[in-house]
């Protein structure tokens, strides 16, 4: 009996298999972990630390190593009177050894100083690409969900329609109701599989994109709708305003972008400044020639060069730096501008989507009231006409569907407005 038992445990304990949910933060943190375009985004900064490092070579000194050998067969040689001189073909190998240091180059400070921005520039732009990711990813998310419940919701409907129609059916019969009452149940019967139809397409339509931004999904009932809570925000729009400004990565990238225009500008400069080089060489040759066997030579040279005309590039170089340094002047102020109304957009839309929000809810509770009167009473013999009921049916569906869209955009507006201060992160978010 206990090895019945035993075999009854073992049985239960490998043949259960729990399905985890997919709340919305772990979806969040799967799009953060291994979207390919976020990592894509993820290896500039990689880029730009190399580029600094780049620009920290020219500080340094160069060392070159250089080695040669060659074979000289000489056929013929004379002295100056006309006759034949001696000769011995060499064969000379040269080996040397170059140390060359840059004194002064008034370029070089620029670019190191714009390759220190850059790595700013790419946690930035990091930061906007993290920001679109989630935004996209909650957008999946909240899009598969409300797919899912107006499925759901139109396939009732369906259910429902199909009822009613052998319900009238009956009552024709019975002579309760006219022919036409019952075209119009089936006619309303018809429109309601066809808008299943589409919100079949929907869901599926709705899946793929999830997928594509978030990741495989195996089963969408493990979709956990009361994971979407409302989020952390701001207060005030006055507060929205003071947050983005430090936080935006548009305006941030803005800025450094201006930053990087400025050194450019400083670099085209140098071009008319002269720059200096130390170099010390030391070389060694063998069988030098048919007189000398070896030499051993160093050779210290200071060389100063000072461009003093080189067909008007420098010029040129110059005044077009100058016109990107104003441009991006131009697109700063520009992005300082936009970011305020940015915010305040946002904000009126996370406003006017709450109060919809709660007008829709009343507005499905009122149908669902109306409909249970309205089906009652032509149930009981009333006077309720067949369109009636086919009307509240109607309205109380559309309420419904209003309410799926209006949960989701209220969601959503509450997500665009982190973005738009730029506190739609995975450190805000809580989901590393």
């Amino acid at each position: 009996m206990m090895k019945v038992f035993f075999k009854i445990f073992l049985i239960l304990i490998f043949s259960f298999n729990p399905v985890l949910a997919e709340t919305l933060s772990s979806a969040l943190k799967r799009a953060y972990d291994s979207n390919p375009e976020l990592n894509a985004e993820r290896e500039s900064i990689s880029i730009s630390e190399q580029e600094l490092n780049i620009s920290r070579s020219s500080y340094l000194p160069t060392i070159t190593l250089e080695g040669s050998k060659s074979q000289e067969d000489t056929e013929k040689l004379t002295n100056r009177n006309g006759s034949d001189a001696s000769f011995t073909d060499v064969e000379p190998e040269i080996k040397s050894i170059t140390i060359t240091q840059t004194l002064i180059d008034f370029g070089r400070g620029a670019e190191y100083a714009k390759s220190k921005i850059g790595i700013d520039l790419a946690k930035a732009k990091l930061l906007k690409k993290e920001q679109e990711i989630l935004y996209k990813a909650a957008d999946a998310y909240t899009g598969i969900i409300a797919a899912k419940e107006k499925f759901a919701i139109n396939r009732s409907n369906v259910n429902l329609l199909e009822r009613q129609v052998e319900t009238d059916r009956i009552r024709l019969e019975r002579g309760n109701i006219s022919l036409s009452d019952v075209a119009q149940s089936e006619s309303s019967l018809a429109g309601a599989k066809a808008k299943l139809i589409q919100a079949e397409n929907d869901l599926l339509t709705s899946r793929l994109n999830y997928e594509n931004v978030i990741g495989q999904l195996n089963n969408i009932e493990t979709l956990d709708k009361s994971s979407i809570n409302d989020l952390n925000l701001p207060l005030q729009l006055s507060e929205a305003i003071e947050i983005s400004k430090k936080n935006n990565p548009g305006l941030i990238i803005a800025k450094l972008e201006y930053e990087q225009s400025k050194k450019d500008t400083t670099s085209a400069r140098s071009d008319f400044a002269p720059t200096a080089k130390l170099s010390f060489d030391r070389s060694k040759t063998e069988d030098l020639s048919s007189t000398y066997d070896e030499r051993e030579k160093d050779v210290l040279k200071a060389t100063v060069t000072w461009p003093f005309f080189s067909g008007g590039k420098n010029y040129a170089n110059l005044k077009k730096n100058k016109s990107a340094e104003l441009q991006k002047s131009l697109l700063l102020e520009n992005s300082t501008k936009k970011n305020d109304t940015d915010v305040a957009s946002a904000w009126s839309s996370y406003q006017s989507n709450q109060s919809l929000l709660n007008s829709v809810r009343a507005q499905v509770d009122a149908a669902e009231i109306a409909n249970e009167g309205i089906v009652a009473e032509y149930n009981s013999g009333s006077n309720r006409t067949t369109l009636e009921v086919i009307q509240s049916n109607s309205l109380l569906l559309n309420a419904q569907i209003s309410l799926a869209d209006s949960e989701r955009n209220y969601i959503l507006s509450q997500f665009n407005l982190l973005k738009s201060i730029g506190l739609l992160n995975s450190e805000y978010l809580k989901i590393r």
